[in-house]
């Protein structure tokens, strides 16, 4: 879960004898996840350019003096330092989106594609079908395979096989250097004791998203970047990035959050907003769910690896566990740390599916799409690659393993911090087992993805 950009792009020109200087800055853009959404270089540069009118005049002044035939001695003048500007802090532009390569391949390509139990994917497949079905954008290409699964039965093996084999070609997903090999971790869905009213145990708020944050949709003057979303706040008559955690944390924002809950813990807080999602249980026994609402803009920044970069943990241990172990031994930089990602997740309160409904049955938080996420059987991606809602068969190992992990899965959700083409979060679950598997999980993986057939992925 994860993860963000700041709504502002500025330009400047500065003419000297003729010379112009353009200084551009832009700024980058995401989505965290959303009920289990993790799930993110903030200084513009300045080129500067001496004019070539500067140095041709100190040129002719150096030339000139050298005629001189009588000396003249010239008053000594204290050089007088320049006046300091300081530009604002404007984050660049969203980084152009990733370009996949899709290449089709043979189902045998697919490493344990006959012995993965692809029935198990099925209530993830049918449930995705409502989504894609209710989108204008997407029901033309959907239909018909999500019209025929509706004849398939759910219990027969086969015949979910054989629908999948019928009805889809899957494509090698590349980068588009050829690099076939990405990354894959995992998330979960964590619970964590919690109260609606601060107290000496429960300090630590969770909050909706305040009323002064703004979403700004830059597709009207870029359509390049469509459906790509920034956020800010107003100040003055400009707008401006939105306030950083730090900020927040701090209570330095004019405009204050509302609280949904408080929680005990900061560094376990902070593990829930980088799922995007979790359960907070009462003292009463009752348990609320909260889910991703939105973000602050901020990029997201990993804190594992500003551990690792400053050799306080090595790579091996930079794990959840390992970075609240060391969160634990040194209470006292624990806040420094954790402010090292700008980015802040704020939360809603997601009310629990109707009884006997389709959500019911799959008891996961709600992903990207709109729709409950089932365990170990969803994974979150970047969007701007991988179509949501589309099967992806994932080939990757348990973690801290070589034990083959490969099976069919459905990119169903999104996280501020997966970027590139061949990039997964693998949704392992709710609970304490799903966490630890969840915070040991990086490893290597490969991707191919199903699209329907008659149709070039390409082109979407």
């Amino acid at each position: 879960m994860g993860a963000g950009a700041a709504p502002v792009f500025a330009s400047g020109r500065n003419f000297f004898c003729g010379a112009m200087v353009h200084h551009t800055m832009a700024t980058p853009a995401a989505n965290a996840k959303s009920a289990s959404m993790k799930n993110h270089s903030m200084a513009p540069t300045f080129p500067l350019k001496l004019p070539r009118c500067a140095f041709a005049a100190a040129l002719s002044c150096l030339l000139l003096a050298g005629c001189q035939t009588t000396p003249v001695v010239a008053p000594v003048i204290p050089p007088v330092a320049p006046p300091v500007v300081v530009p604002p802090a404007v984050p660049p532009l969203p980084t152009p989106p990733p370009k996949p390569v899709f290449t089709p391949a043979a189902w045998t390509d697919l490493p344990g594609w006959n012995a993965d139990a692809v029935e198990a994917v099925w209530p993830a497949f049918r449930i995705g079908c409502r989504a894609l079905l209710a989108d204008p954008k997407a029901v033309q290409l959907w239909r018909s395979p999500c019209t025929d699964s509706e004849q398939v039965d759910p219990n027969d093996a086969r015949g979910i096989r054989t629908f999948f084999e019928s009805h889809f070609i899957p494509y090698r997903i590349a980068d588009a250097d050829g690099r076939t090999v990405g990354r894959v971790t995992g998330y979960y869905e964590p619970l964590q004791k919690g109260s609606r009213e601060r107290t000496a145990q429960f300090g630590v708020p969770l909050y909706a998203p305040p009323d002064d944050l703004l979403t700004v949709d830059l597709s009207e003057l870029y359509p390049e970047l469509k459906d790509k979303r920034v956020r800010g706040r107003v100040e003055g008559k400009k707008v401006v990035p939105y306030w950083s955690r730090a900020d927040i944390e701090r209570g330095a924002v004019p405009v204050p959050a509302k609280p949904l809950v408080y929680v005990a813990d900061p560094v376990e807080a902070f593990y829930l907003e980088i799922q995007g999602s979790g359960r907070i249980e009462f003292a009463d026994g009752s348990v609320v769910r909260l889910g991703y609402a939105d973000q602050n803009g901020h990029p997201y920044r990993s804190i594992a690896r500003v551990l690792i970069d400053r050799g306080d943990l090595p790579r091996e241990r930079a794990s959840m566990q390992g970075i609240s172990a060391w969160a634990k031994a040194h209470p006292e930089q624990t806040r420094a740390l954790l402010d090292e990602n700008p980015s802040y997740v704020y939360f809603r309160e997601v009310p629990p599916p109707a009884p006997g409904s389709p959500d019911a049955r799959i008891d996961g938080p709600i992903g990207s799409l709109g729709v409950p996420l089932l365990a170990e059987r969803t994974i979150a991606v970047d969007a701007r690659a991988i179509p949501l809602g589309a099967p992806v068969f994932l080939a990757t190992t348990l973690p801290l393993s070589k034990t083959p992990l490969e099976r069919l899965v459905m990119a169903q959700d999104t996280g501020g911090a997966i970027r590139g083409v061949v990039r997964a979060d693998y949704f392992w679950g709710f609970g304490p087992q799903a966490g630890r598997e969840a915070g040991r999980m990086l490893q290597d993986g490969r991707m191919w993805l199903l699209w329907p057939k008659g149709a070039d992925p390409s082109a979407r």
